[in-house]
């Protein structure tokens, strides 16, 4: 794994962000939530950004953030938004970084019940029918990442991120 970027990706729910922060911790180095640092450096969330802005154009600030984190040598575990890694350009920058890239894969249900129990409404999630319709086009695309790491609900974060750390150390 040595110093390589270790990218966490993974529909709405997934547990990305926590797991990134817990990697993190067991790895002793950073953790950056993507959808957090454009908060803080935009002064809105994503979800108002794409509301006023449109999806398209979150995607391109994005796409600007996630290269800003990949030339910072610091961020070595970087958790991304849900579409983030569906974006050919962001794809081929991770790639063409070395990063390793790990799907964080549950079952829908699982997702749909996080996404129901967060208090934010996901504009691209806004009912059930649209996130599951999401989620299955979005899987596809989530399998090139050179790993997938199954996620139930009885699983920890702690026993996620060790399972990613395994797979890496073989």
């Amino acid at each position: 794994m040595s110093n390589q970027q270790i990218i966490i990706l993974g529909f709405m729910g997934t547990g990305k962000t926590t797991v990134a922060r817990e990697l993190g911790r067991k790895l002793n180095c950073p953790a950056i939530d993507l959808d957090e640092l454009i908060t803080s450096q935009v002064g809105r969330t994503p979800n108002e950004i794409i509301e006023q802005d449109g999806e398209e154009k979150f995607r391109e600030l994005e796409t600007q953030m996630l290269r800003q984190v990949l030339q910072d040598a610091e961020a070595r575990v970087v958790a991304l938004g849900g579409g983030a890694w569906t974006t050919a350009a962001n794809r081929q920058l991770l790639n063409e970084h070395g990063a390793l890239t790990v799907w964080l894969d549950a079952a829908f249900e699982l997702c749909w019940q996080r996404i129901e129990a967060h208090e934010e409404v996901r504009p691209l999630a806004h009912s059930r029918a649209v996130a599951e319709q999401l989620y299955h086009e979005r899987r596809p695309v989530y399998e090139l990442a050179n790993a997938r790491i199954s996620v139930s609900e009885n699983e920890s974060q702690s026993e996620i991120a060790t399972k990613i750390i395994n797979a890496f150390s073989k």
